[in-house]
């Protein structure tokens, strides 16, 4: 295995009879990674099983040659920043990372500049002395990151970190990642939006139902989800006369009437035929609703990646 590489080989993890992944068969290079699914995909299972907080019941797992069964090796190359709030009620900004600092082992006077450091590295300087219970959501997500970088680790894991970030600090937080990557460091974040990750990552992993459906450079996973149909959900008073109008006037390669909520989904391969076509409709006078890109939900890709309801 390499030791440049995060490396899980035929790894399974239950949760009594629930499944939380399933034969996960992954390497991670050095650079930007983004797990992305839909909520209960397996995203934070995989990353809990990277950083040690759990075990598998099958497979091995080697985080750059490390065994996380060797958690004080381990939690020395790794931050972890989970989507929970972690900070005791009395602790303040400060507190929370300089705090962590000393379980590693740090004296008071090389946690205290190291805590500096790393709150300047995500803007909270301003705010290190006050409460964290008293900090915004994109406070608490920043002073997270602040306490799983502080330690300077060679693999950063990330559940979620860019919820709740303004767009001035998220652009920042992004910038900073890109920065961590370039320098050869492991940045793994886990997402479910779809063009977030797009956008930032130069790989990206799709996981549904506990598995990867898709993997790799950013350009392939691309071109792979293309292939699939657009998808769009329209909510009109009849969906389903709506339905034989557009099999007789658009480009539609299927169309059915959402049983839970009465929508329209639909899926078309021409995607501009389509909108130019539901345009016309909805000027008849048919009182169409709202129409949606269903592709812009993530669970939407999954269904056709997995063949199936993800």
């Amino acid at each position: 295995m390499s030791a440049q590489e995060i490396v899980f080989e035929n790894v399974s993890k239950f949760y009594g009879d629930v499944l939380g992944v399933n034969r996960i068969e992954l390497r991670i290079p050095p650079g930007l990674t983004s797990i992305v699914g839909p909520n209960g995909a397996g995203k934070s299972t995989l990353m809990n099983l990277m950083c040690g907080l759990i075990h598998p019941d099958r497979g091995e797992i080697r985080v750059l040659g490390i065994s996380p069964r060797d958690p004080e090796r381990l939690m020395r190359i790794t931050g972890y920043a989970t989507q929970f709030d972690a900070a005791p009620r009395w602790a303040t900004g400060y507190d929370f990372v300089a705090s962590s600092l000393l379980l590693f082992g740090y004296s008071p006077s090389m946690a205290e500049r190291l805590a500096w450091a790393a709150l300047e590295q995500v803007g909270l300087t301003e705010a290190a002395r006050r409460k964290v219970n008293s900090y915004s959501k994109g406070m608490r997500q920043r002073v997270r990151l602040a306490q799983a970088l502080a330690h300077d680790p060679q693999v950063l894991v990330l559940d979620e970190p860019l919820n709740g970030l303004d767009p001035v600090v998220r652009a920042e937080t992004i910038a900073l990642f890109r920065q961590l990557a370039a320098a050869g460091r492991h940045v793994v974040i886990s997402s479910h939006v779809l063009q977030e990750v797009d956008v930032i990552s130069d790989r990206v992993v799709l996981m549904a139902n506990g598995m990867i459906v898709a993997e790799g450079d950013i350009r392939g996973v691309r071109e792979e989800i293309h292939e699939h149909p657009s998808q769009f959900l329209i909510r009109c008073p009849q969906p389903a006369r709506l339905a034989a109008l557009l099999f007789e006037r658009a480009p539609v390669a299927e169309a059915r009437v959402l049983e839970e909520d009465g929508a329209l989904l639909v899926l078309t391969r021409d995607r501009n035929a389509f909108t130019h076509a539901l345009t016309r409709l909805a000027s008849s006078g048919l009182g169409i609703e709202s129409i949606v890109p269903a592709d812009e939900d993530v669970h939407a890709l999954y269904e056709y990646l997995v063949g199936g309801s993800a």
